[in-house]
């Protein structure tokens, strides 16, 4: 029996057959609202069911309710506002209860919006609320605040399945719990990643598998930082590590389209009720998960889940502390299980990495697989 979605159904928006036909014909008569990238990728995530229960936009109950609370409704656990922004000129164009095609950054029309309400809430309590911060430094911060004068709400009719790089991997939560089931597995763990598989991540993805049947590597695939490794080169190390380090019987890898929005504690919170949508029983949340700089503290990211009601969240989050290779015990370990000091530990920042790969020198083997770092050699030097 697999776990339920969040709010108790998998949503389903996108049109097929005929409704697909007559929304078509009925879009080139609409207004229309061009919508960026990141807009896009939410759309695709509100019709795939990825963002269960939502059916589109919220409104500015629900905002001000994921704001304060942390529920998008009373008793259903929700981090983060899903918001659709537009110029004031362009909303004073759009009426309530009339729809708006959006036009995405493909140049097609993605999705019908039936537009229930016109809004606009504080940014700078939005943002110090779901952000932790109003530094424009942050990149979450400076989106938002960077988005049109008014918030657009209203259910999704989408029109378009968004494609990406790697398609093959980019399965819906619908298909990703039919192979569960194909599979047999009853607990399945996500890991949720931007960055490649290093050997920490490999250490506590392995304890975390010990315990369920099977692993999903889910590495987010939306929108991210200019500076983050580009997607078609994360997953060849992806494929590569999964080839040789891991066992085929009980791992499997899926692309998660959502865009990362670095918001630390509420966005692992994010992280877990997607997951769940997916059919995952668990989910691992190592240390400053989804942050970005110095905006959060180490395990806030753990701390979070405690203002979390964990029968409402349903899904179980599996805390891990720092991981390393530590040369006394000639292993992997992390602060819990490792008795020996800082000088047996190797510790490599990404700073250092990187000037290593760009320099060809091959990372030590106590930090990452060598396949994966001739990978990451190839791209810095390219």
């Amino acid at each position: 029996m697999s776990i339920d979605p969040h709010g108790g159904t998998l949503v389903d928006r996108l049109l097929t057959g005929d409704a697909l036909e007559a929304a078509k014909t009925r879009a080139k008569s609409l207004p229309t609202l061009k919508i960026d990238t990141y807009a896009a990728f939410d759309v695709d995530c509100i019709a795939k069911g990825i963002f269960s229960p939502l059916t589109g936009f919220m409104g500015e109950a629900q905002v001000k309710s994921v704001m304060d609370n942390m529920e998008v409704r009373p008793g259903v656990p929700w981090a983060i506002p899903i918001l659709l922004a537009a110029s004031k000129a362009e909303a004073d164009g759009f009426e309530i209860g009339g729809e708006v095609a959006l036009e995405d950054d493909e140049g097609d029309i993605a999705a019908i919006l039936t537009l229930s309400e016109k809004f606009d809430v504080d940014r700078t309590a939005l943002v110090e609320k779901v952000y932790r911060t109003t530094s424009d430094e942050h990149p979450g911060v400076a989106y938002t605040l960077g988005m049109g004068e008014v918030f657009l709400a209203g259910d999704l009719d989408v029109l378009k399945a968004r494609s990406i790089e790697h398609q093959d991997h980019n399965l819906t939560p619908t298909q990703t719990r039919a192979e569960f089931e194909k599979k047999g597995w009853k607990r399945i763990v996500a890991f949720q990643t931007r960055n490649p598989i290093h050997r920490a991540h490999e250490y506590l993805t392995k304890c975390a598998l010990e315990m369920c049947d099977g692993l999903l590597i889910h590495p987010l695939m939306g929108t991210t930082k200019s500076d983050d490794i580009p997607g078609d080169v994360r997953m060849a190390c992806y494929e590569s590590i999964i080839e040789h380090y891991y066992h085929e019987d009980h791992t499997m890898l899926s692309l998660m389209p959502v865009n990362m929005r670095y918001a630390g504690p509420r966005e692992a919170v994010m992280h877990a009720i997607i997951r769940r949508n997916y059919g995952c029983t668990h989910i691992i949340i190592g240390r400053d998960h989804a942050g970005v700089g110095k905006f959060y503290g180490t395990y806030d990211a753990h701390e979070v889940f405690n203002e979390i009601d964990a029968d409402a969240l349903g899904i179980t989050p599996i805390f891990f502390d720092h991981s390393f290779f530590c040369k006394a015990c000639g292993n992997m370990g992390s602060i819990k299980t490792c008795p020996h000091g800082n000088e047996d530990h190797v510790f490599l920042s990404g700073t250092k990495v990187r000037d290593m790969l760009q320099a060809g020198e091959m990372p030590p083997g106590e930090f990452t697989r060598p396949e994966v770092a001739k990978i990451l050699i190839e791209w810095a030097t390219a």
